[in-house]
């Protein structure tokens, strides 16, 4: 059975509108006042707010617990969910939890290793990785059932994201390990941030030669500098991470003083270049502690004001 979702997001898309998402990392304790307020920063010029998961291993606030206050402030969340802490039969229990508040749409990821956060000693569970993830969603939702085989009353409507990097290594299978993720159900995929424009732009010329970008929305990740040693650290400390030496040296010939702003000016000019990239269907904006410049990134990409669907 085909289930159509109620997510707004989805409808976005589907009205051919190009997306806007932004990300907001919940609180390192219980108050909620601090993803409340993130929340209230940049909900006129976003269709949808990510909620990271424990982002970097570092303990934080549940994404669904946050997912939740952003939802009764009447706004639409996404909720990420990595394999990394949870097993099978909590991964379900947790898409119940979020449908029963009707959150209507997940990012399904494997999570950063727990060397990198503040509890090294933690295991990884990784029972389902994150395709298999992405499969378990669907089939809860399309088939109505769960993964042992019994009807679940009321299942969950979700639309189901998954995530991309265009520059690990080796380049050459970052095409078809997305291919994989969308034969496993995948609707919309969120992208690793994006600063070799270049090699972005060939990533996506190989995933229209097989027509990928007919069958997912694919949205690409933008963070904006703030210094040149943020751009420094990402391009040397960061796996995954693919920052041109011609954007390093572009903010070390800023003033200290100006960098941020010549980091935001980076952000919305590679915005500007990639909306006329066929495929690209909108943008997520990872500005994790730095909310208040969305709205100004937004509007100075002429991504403002948001469309409203029904």
């Amino acid at each position: 059975m085909n289930v159509k979702t109620p997510s707004k997001l989805e409808k976005i898309f589907a009205a051919g509108h190009v997306a806007v998402t932004s990300e907001c990392g919940p609180p390192r304790g219980s108050d909620p006042d601090s993803i409340v307020k993130k929340a209230e920063l940049i909900k006129n010029h976003v269709d949808a707010i990510n909620v990271t998961d424990n982002q970097t291993s570092v303990v934080r606030m549940s994404s669904l617990a946050a997912c939740i206050r952003i939802k009764l402030m009447g706004l639409e969340p996404i909720l990420q969910m990595v394999t990394r802490d949870r097993n099978r039969i909590a991964l379900q229990s947790d898409i119940l939890g979020a449908a029963s508040f009707d959150i209507h749409n997940i990012l399904c990821l494997s999570g950063d290793h727990q060397s990198f956060g503040d509890n090294k000693q933690g295991q990884n569970v990784h029972d389902l990785d994150s395709m298999q993830l992405v499969q378990t969603v669907r089939y809860m939702r399309d088939e109505g059932k769960f993964l042992g085989g019994e009807e679940i009353k009321r299942p969950p409507r979700m639309f189901v994201g998954a995530a991309a990097n265009p520059f690990a290594d080796p380049f050459e299978i970052r095409v078809p390990r997305l291919a994989k993720k969308v034969t496993c159900g995948a609707e919309f995929i969120q992208t690793q941030c994006i600063y070799n424009l270049d090699r972005f732009e060939e990533w996506m010329k190989r995933i229209r030669d097989r027509g990928l970008h007919e069958k997912v929305y694919i949205m690409a990740g933008m963070t904006p500098m703030k210094s040149v040693g943020m751009a420094r650290y990402m391009k040397n400390r960061v796996p995954g991470m693919d920052v041109p030496d011609d954007v390093v040296k572009r903010l070390e010939g800023t003033p200290k003083e100006k960098q941020a702003e010549e980091g935001i000016k980076i952000c919305v000019e590679a915005m500007e270049r990639l909306k006329s990239c066929k495929g690209v269907a909108g943008f997520h904006i990872m500005a994790i502690e730095w909310e208040e410049k969305v709205p100004e990134i937004v509007e100075k990409a002429g991504l403002f004001p948001r469309p409203a669907v029904d």
